[in-house]
Parts: structure tokens; C-alpha cells; sequence
């Protein structure tokens, strides 16, 4: 059993980061969706709701690619602090030269 954690960051390293847990095969996935505006989970805004419709979308297509079982929050990488990971998947984010 084979459980990963894939930390999303900006919208557009997306593509990158769900070909590299399609091809990591995990069984189980959590998916973070680091953003220092998760309180917007819960709000009405058309803010919150396009953070709830990313997630959803991340989640949905994670489950379809992999087969695995998917859970997702958006916040930051200390709500998971105990939490055991096989792997950890994070966008590779450009350097300014």
C-alpha cells in the first residue's frame, strides 16, 4: 500500500504535478492544496468557491488516473503534522534568475 502525499501550489504547475502521481501509482492520496487562505473552504465567496471547484477538480482527476483513494484539504503542510507519507509530491516552481 503505497500512500502519497501531493502538495499543489500554484494553479499552473497542476498538469505537472498530476502526471507525477499518475505515474508514482499510489494506492492512497492526500491532496493539499497550499494555500494560506484555507478559512475560504468555507466561505461563500466566489473566492472560496473556486478554491472548493480546484480541489474537487484535483481530486476527481487523481481518482480517475490512479484508481487510488483520494482525500484533499487546502491549508498548509503543519495540519498534516503526524501524518505518514510514503512520498511526498511538490511543484517544481521557477527560480528567479
Amino acid at each position: 500500500m503505497s500512500d502519497l502525499l501531493a502538495i499543489f501550489g500554484p494553479a499552473e504547475t497542476d498538469s505537472e504535478l498530476l502526471a507525477a502521481v499518475a505515474a508514482y501509482g499510489p494506492d492512497r492520496v492526500t491532496v493539499l492544496v497550499a494555500d494560506g487562505a484555507a478559512y475560504l473552504l468555507a466561505d461563500e465567496s466566489s473566492a472560496g468557491d473556486a478554491l472548493r471547484k480546484r480541489l474537487a477538480e484535483l481530486m476527481s482527476t487523481i481518482e480517475r488516473r490512479t484508481g487510488a483513494t483520494v482525500v484533499g484539504l487546502a491549508g498548509d503542510r503543519a495540519q498534516l503534522r503526524g501524518w505518514r507519507f510514503d512520498r511526498e509530491l511538490t511543484p517544481r516552481v521557477a527560480l528567479a534568475a
